[in-house]
């Protein structure tokens, strides 16, 4: 089951990998997702697939089963997908906002505070000097 899992995981970073690389506005925030998914995909595969008993404490004890569940992952899992949506749902509206305003997505066309053209270095205006053998040959 791990490695189907692993597998699984692989192909969404892949796929959220490949999103991001689009120049689209919208498929890099789909990208993200598809990350933030593998990276939660990954941390419930590190608690250990079984059928273990719930962690729950047996009346009269005052510990848990040997055999319980590890809570932790789940926990850690749960805040990231709240995390995650809360992202989302801000980048969502930001990507909103720059459509409004710029009326695209296009990541390269949304460069209103850069110039289209990069700026061209200085042409030196002194000679350079010529030396050596080059000079000679001159002469």
């Amino acid at each position: 089951m791990e490695l189907v899992i692993a597998a699984l995981v692989g192909f969404l970073v892949a796929g959220g990998a490949y999103l991001m690389m689009s120049g689209q506005l919208i498929r890099f925030l789909f990208g993200l997702v598809l990350l933030s998914n593998a990276a939660n995909l990954g941390i419930f595969a590190s608690g250990r697939l079984t059928y273990a008993t719930p962690p729950f404490v047996p009346e009269g004890s005052t510990a848990t089963a040997v055999t319980a569940a590890n809570a932790l992952p789940q926990a850690l899992i749960l805040t990231a997908i709240v995390i995650g949506f809360g992202l989302l749902a801000f980048a969502l509206a930001l990507a909103f906002r720059a459509w409004q305003s710029l009326g695209t997505v296009e990541m390269d066309a949304m460069r209103a505070c850069e110039p289209l053209e990069p700026p061209t270095p200085p042409v030196a205006s002194t000679p350079t000097p010529v030396t050596g053998s080059r000079r000679e040959a001159a002469e």
